[in-house]
């Protein structure tokens, strides 16, 4: 009798195991790539890869922020479009009030510094940041918007507000070689509203903005 139920739980253990192999090692991976290949939402599926002259240069997910050397010395000779600060960022430290997350970002990793408002090392740091873009635009500090000084959670943030692209504008066309109405339509041509109009802010993504400027550079001088 003992060898008859130990066979029976036995038997019944090996079912268990084949159903739910069969289901969460064959039909649950096979149904999730099926998804992932409806139409929409296949190149999500695989990363959202933004590629470039039919090179990939990055992911619409991701927020880079390209270094140009020529800004080294005068950042107002600054060709580029630019994220938000990152932690994620070789010229970042949680201790040091110096290093301020603008430079080039590591996508490797992703995280926040879990600072609050009233640690004195970050407030250090946006104080820095605000008066390093403010030189850089040609403004007044006044006129900096919060996303250009804060870091967002993930450190990786791929997008920015339309007022810190529109601050922007003057310094990327003059560099470039372009009209302020060129870059601004560049901006606008890549400014996305939030779903439903409500869920979000409206954002526009940096890649995109670098890329179609590119894009309008060699198309007007190439």
């Amino acid at each position: 009798m003992r060898n008859s139920a130990l066979l029976r739980q036995t038997w019944a253990g090996v079912k268990i195991l084949l159903v739910l192999t069969v289901v969460t090692g064959i039909l649950y991976p096979l149904s999730v790539w099926a998804v992932s290949r409806v139409p929409g939402l296949e190149s999500r599926a695989e990363g959202s890869v933004v590629t470039y002259n039919g090179q990939p240069v990055g992911s619409s997910l991701i927020g880079t922020n390209p270094v140009d050397p020529n800004a080294k010395n005068d950042p107002t000779n600054d060709r580029y479009f630019h994220t938000r600060p990152s932690e994620q960022a070789s010229d970042f430290s949680a201790s040091d009030k110096a290093k301020l997350g603008l430079g080039d970002i590591d996508p490797s990793s992703s995280g926040a510094s879990n600072k609050g408002q009233d640690d004195d090392t970050l407030y250090a740091q946006i104080a820095a940041r605000k008066a390093l873009i403010a030189k850089r635009e040609g403004v007044s500090p006044d006129q900096v918007p919060p996303d250009a000084v804060t870091a967002s959670a993930s450190g990786l943030d791929p997008a920015i507000s339309v007022a810190y692209a529109n601050l922007q504008v003057a310094r990327v066309a003059r560099v470039n070689h372009l009209s302020d109405a060129q870059v601004r339509q560049i901006v606008n041509d890549n400014t996305k509203q939030p779903p439903l109009g409500v869920l979000g802010d409206t954002t526009v993504n940096v890649m995109a903005l670098n890329l179609a400027v590119a894009k309008a550079v060699a198309a007007d001088h190439g």
